[in-house]
């Protein structure tokens, strides 16, 4: 631990004080970029039915055919509520709503295939989420498995992950999704701090964390993720240092190093603790900073904004062979025209248009029950919005952008390229005639350098309280 200490130290101070005053100079609100326009500036009214099938139609046609096509299911139960959590979420102990759910999601996956055709889809990645998808029992996860893919082709290259919870994810549920296809599984780790994890309402330990990990990659996993997040109340920087050497001797294939985002005016739970309980902005950004050099110096790369992973993980190959993608199931190393989002507030994406499910449960399957696609917000994105949105994802998965023809150009990327004035000054990015590079140092800031394309954003300044923090 103590030799560990000293090279973080060192490893700091080779880092000059200009990094610091940028951390703090950047740390802005500002969103994450999942989706470009970001989901508060989506249309107030969203397509109607008829237009998304349409848009689902040709996405399918061009996708099915070329790469397949993505699946994410929502699954939003929880027997206890993590009092950190922004996701959208059920709390119960009741078990028995499993079945009326995987019914449900079962039902609006038949409805796109009035859509889909005569052609047969081909499912190139599948990704439960929640919530707690290890809610459900291993025997209800396999029939919902089953059931999504009984009328589907599973693609030779596909990836089937799932988050899991390390307080009740049993060995039980590892084989049975295991001999449904999944090879990959994200961990919810967040802090190894007993005291932190009280305080959030999480209730795991390490010697389950440690397990889970050790059981998933024996039964045969090829690849584990941790998420870790920074600025949760009650942390500090020796406890930080204490999770990450804990979380290196594991060694995670990737590493979601996430910022906790105070939204308290959105997520009530979180005013179970107060400002006051939080790291303050210096101790914050020096916990950042600890976490961040310590996965370096243990060999994790910086593939995107939040995420880390060893040369051998599959997206930081991906990230070098320029094929990383992003979408509103983070970053992957599978790109697909169509992602179709199944359950309680699931989000589409066809490419030129989005679409969200109905956020309350009970009016997810009253609209269900009517044999509707319960949308109940969206977007169909304007030839600007298209331009816009391919700069960000490359800023996101490639760390530069460039624009050659009329097709990626607009008079918006202009106005970004003079907002970035000041980053190009601080060496955070790199101006070339028609090319933008993310310096090295700049890699930390991605989120603000996409701010800078954000029209939307720009044309309508947030009043209030919208974002979390960028850092």
């Amino acid at each position: 631990m103590t030799a560990w200490l000293v090279l973080i130290e060192d490893h700091l101070h080779s880092n000059t004080t200009m990094d610091k005053d940028l951390l703090f100079k950047y740390n802005t609100p500002g969103p994450r970029y999942t989706s470009y326009p970001t989901v508060p500036y989506w249309q107030k009214t969203p397509p109607g039915e008829g237009k998304w099938k349409e848009l689902v139609h040709d996405a399918f046609t061009f996708s099915n055919l070329a790469e397949g096509i993505s699946l994410y299911v929502h699954l939003p139960f929880c027997e206890s509520l993590c009092t950190y959590c922004g996701c959208n979420t059920r709390i119960t102990i009741n078990h028995a709503v499993e079945n009326k759910y995987i019914d449900a999601v079962l039902k609006e996956w038949e409805m796109y295939f009035s859509v889909f055709g005569e052609n047969t889809p081909v499912i190139r990645e599948l990704h439960l989420g929640g919530g707690t998808p290890t809610f459900f029992s291993p025997k209800n996860l396999t029939r919902l498995i089953e059931g999504l893919l009984k009328k589907a082709i599973v693609h030779p290259k596909a990836s089937f992950s799932f988050e899991a919870h390390p307080g009740n994810t049993t060995d039980e549920h590892l084989v049975a999704l295991f001999n449904v296809g999944f090879r990959r599984i994200s961990i919810g780790v967040q802090d190894f701090n007993p005291l932190v994890l009280a305080v959030i309402n999480r209730h795991q330990t390490y010697e389950q964390v440690r397990h889970l990990t050790e059981k998933a990659r024996e039964i045969g996993y090829t690849s584990v993720n941790y998420d870790i997040v920074y600025g949760l109340p009650e942390q500090r920087l020796c406890s930080m240092m204490q999770t990450m050497m804990r979380v290196i001797q594991l060694k995670p294939d990737r590493i979601a190093f996430y910022s906790y985002a105070h939204i308290p005016w959105i997520k009530p739970g979180q005013r179970n603790f107060t400002e006051l309980d939080l790291p303050d902005a210096d101790k914050k950004m020096a916990i950042y900073e600890t976490g961040r050099n310590a996965l370096e110096l243990a060999g994790y790369q910086d593939i995107g904004m939040d995420h880390f992973a060893l040369e051998t993980d599959e997206l930081y190959i991906a990230q070098q062979e320029s094929r990383l993608h992003r979408n509103f199931m983070g970053y992957t190393d599978t790109r697909t025209q169509l992602l179709i989002g199944l359950g309680a507030s699931s989000i589409s994406d066809s490419w030129w248009g989005y679409v969200q499910n109905e956020k309350k449960v009970e009016d997810y399957y009253k609209r269900i029950a009517a044999n509707e696609l319960p949308i109940t917000k969206g977007h169909l994105l304007s030839r600007e919005d298209l331009i816009l949105r391919k700069h960000i994802l490359n800023l996101m998965t490639r760390f530069e952008t460039s624009w050659h023809s009329p097709s990626e150009t607009s008079e918006e990327v202009y106005q970004a390229l003079d907002r970035l004035s000041e980053l190009e000054a601080d060496e955070l990015i790199e101006i070339e005639p028609f090319l933008l590079r993310v310096t090295e140092k700049g890699k930390a800031f991605v989120r603000n350098i996409c701010m800078a394309f954000d029209a939307r954003l720009w044309a309508d300044l947030p009043q209030t309280n919208l974002f979390s923090q960028t850092i």
